[in-house]
């Protein structure tokens, strides 16, 4: 695989025959970066090695040009997610690298949003989600107006839970430890209450992202707990996505057109393929790659 991230596009909706195109965004002078996030702008966020690969920065990629986002202080930070405004959250070290702090970029500068929180996502009203400490030690979803942090609780009375993904009418997905159970669950809070999304049959699960008609991907053991599989909840039934042909799969992320991102583990390769679920079918997205690309995703 190449060094640096890449952003597909294509042209049309999805077929057989549909072909992307990829850009290497490069890296802030290191040898490695990592994409994590974009928005309808085609901004992309995420973390790069910085020269000498002593450290990593959060970045902007703003359709041209790899911006540092520089840090708190410390020597590390890195984005997890971005807005339609460019408003850009994530975490980074403070001076002496002793705490973690979770972070909003403005546009101009990052500004602490305090220790022991990280900061996983953003929607276009400037709401933020993400998991910070609590007073017992554990650690619990929130999610920050601007102004009040939400603690949103936990499934029943487990101990610990974590928030992935928010859309634009403040619906918040992750997964939270269940009662007595040892157990996670994919939960979505509807803005009163967490809801259990259950599983495909298994003891586990867990949500990464929703859009905004309230469709949530992530990933489920199926029965008897051999494997896990990406699901799709559609407001009722969490569907099972299948695989590209292996035992493994998840979802990762779900456009407003219910296009879902994710990966796949092929047994052949020994690896996992990046995918594409669209309506109905989970297509390799090596398989839409221009012929001699030298890309493996």
């Amino acid at each position: 695989m190449m060094a640096g991230i890449l952003m597909l596009v294509g042209s049309e909706q999805v077929t057989a025959v549909t072909q992307y195109t990829i850009t290497n965004l490069g890296t802030l002078g290191g040898s490695t970066s990592y994409a994590t996030g974009i928005n309808n702008s085609g901004q992309v966020v995420g973390k790069s090695e910085i020269a000498g690969n002593s450290s990593y920065h959060a970045f902007l990629y703003d359709g041209t040009t790899m911006k540092d986002l520089g840090t708190l202080g410390g020597s590390n930070s890195y984005a997890t997610g971005i807005n339609n405004d460019g408003q850009v959250v994530g975490c980074s070290d403070t001076t002496g690298n002793s705490a973690n702090f979770g972070f909003l970029y403005n546009g101009t500068k990052m500004e602490g949003l305090g220790p022991g929180i990280y900061a996983f996502g953003i929607n276009n009203s400037g709401q933020i989600i993400g998991n910070a400490s609590t007073w017992l030690l554990t650690k619990h979803a929130f999610l920050y107006d601007g102004t009040t942090m939400k603690d949103l609780g936990a499934l029943g009375r487990g101990w610990y839970s974590y928030a992935n993904g928010i859309n634009d009418s403040g619906q918040v997905v992750g997964y939270s430890e269940t009662t007595g159970s040892f157990s996670y669950h994919a939960f979505l809070y509807d803005g009163t209450a967490m809801n259990d999304l259950g599983t495909l049959g298994g003891s586990h699960s867990q949500a990464y992202g929703i859009n905004d008609s309230g469709q949530v991907v992530g990933l489920s053991n199926i029965t008897g707990n051999s494997a896990y599989h990406a699901f799709l909840y559609d407001g009722i039934t969490m569907n099972d996505l299948g695989t590209l042909g292996g035992s493994l799969s998840e979802a990762s992320g779900i456009n407003d057109s219910g296009q879902v991102v994710g990966r796949s583990f092929i047994t052949g390769d020994s690896a996992y393929h990046a995918y594409l679920y669209d309506e109905a079918a989970m297509i390799d997205l090596n398989a839409l790659l221009p012929t001699g690309s030298g890309w493996v995703l």
